[in-house]
């Protein structure tokens, strides 16, 4: 029976590149995506959606990946008509609220880009918890000009 229940468990969470959950800590990551970057560039842009179902408080502390040197977190906000980036250095996760990261607001950085992301490709991406486990998603790769997971955000 357990061999039956981790076969259809493995076929479910292939059928879900972008989404993953730890079940163990209740994190949900969903809608894992990047953009595709041009040719020699060495920053890329990457985006999920990060929900805490657990009834108390976490935070994301880091997010790594072996097509960047480092990763960072970043929000966008515009003042005075000036956009500003300022780095964040962990997301808060409040039970039940979803943390979108998305363009325009926060999102990822990936920094030191090892070679271009091209469209169609995937990008692995583990997650690091203060108190959660770790989770690790795929992050599908879209256009440069994409502005949203398929589905929508």
């Amino acid at each position: 029976m357990r061999t039956i229940y981790a076969t259809v468990m493995l076929a479910l969470g292939l059928l879900n590149v972008g989404d993953a959950v730890a079940a163990s800590n209740q994190i949900v990551v969903e809608k894992a995506w990047a953009r595709a970057t041009p040719n020699m560039a060495v920053t890329g842009g990457g985006y999920l959606t990060v929900t805490n179902r657990g009834p108390g408080e976490d935070r994301l502390l880091t997010v790594t990946s072996p097509v960047a040197e480092k990763i960072q977190f970043h929000a966008m906000a515009v003042d005075d008509g000036v956009a500003k980036m300022t780095r964040l250095l962990a997301i808060e996760l409040h039970p039940g609220v979803p943390v979108i990261f998305k363009p325009g607001g926060i999102h990822m950085m990936l920094l030191g880009l090892k070679h271009q992301l091209k469209e169609g490709e995937t990008v692995p991406l583990t997650l690091t918890f203060e108190k959660a486990d770790a989770i690790e998603v795929d992050a599908q790769v879209l256009g440069i000009g994409a502005t949203a997971q398929l589905g929508g955000q």
